[in-house]
């Protein structure tokens, strides 16, 4: 199955820790088959923190979206991450965004991921690895999304 994955790093060498959390989702079986450029970008939801570098992968996994769930947050942890409070810095954060066409509503987990169309910086990257992918609930390709928020 397809998945995109969000990457973003504010806290220690941010490009570092994005690139490194894609050589561990790699180790894990996870194919990656194409990868966005880095994004410097401000801070979502909580601003008053250090910029965020930013970038987006595709992946191919044999995994179903709890599995990979689970592998994402044991990189995460692996990688010191630790709770903290909602938006707050982080050394890496890895976000499902798309898998597939699925549609998912747990509390658990929500594919697609519930902001992703609401965020310019899941977007632009985005853009560069499946521009025609279209948002199984909008119905928009992300594309068009982007375009959508960067129009005043």
């Amino acid at each position: 199955m397809k998945a995109y994955i969000g990457l973003g790093s504010n806290v220690g060498t941010r490009q570092t820790n994005c690139l490194h959390a894609i050589e561990l989702m790699s180790r894990a079986g996870m194919l990656v088959t194409a990868q966005s450029r880095m994004y410097e970008t401000k801070a979502w939801g909580v601003v008053n923190q250090s910029d965020f570098i930013n970038m987006c992968v595709e992946i191919e996994i044999p995994l179903t979206p709890f599995q990979l769930l689970e592998e994402l947050q044991a990189i995460e942890i692996q990688m010191g991450r630790h709770k903290s409070y909602k938006w707050g810095p982080r050394e890496i954060d890895l976000d499902i965004l798309f898998c597939g066409e699925q549609i998912i509503d747990e509390e658990r987990l929500k594919i697609p991921h519930p902001y992703a169309h609401l965020r310019e910086f899941v977007l632009e990257p985005l853009a560069e690895i499946a521009p025609e992918f279209v948002h199984p609930l909008i119905g928009k390709t992300i594309v068009q999304m982007l375009r959508r928020l960067q129009t005043p």
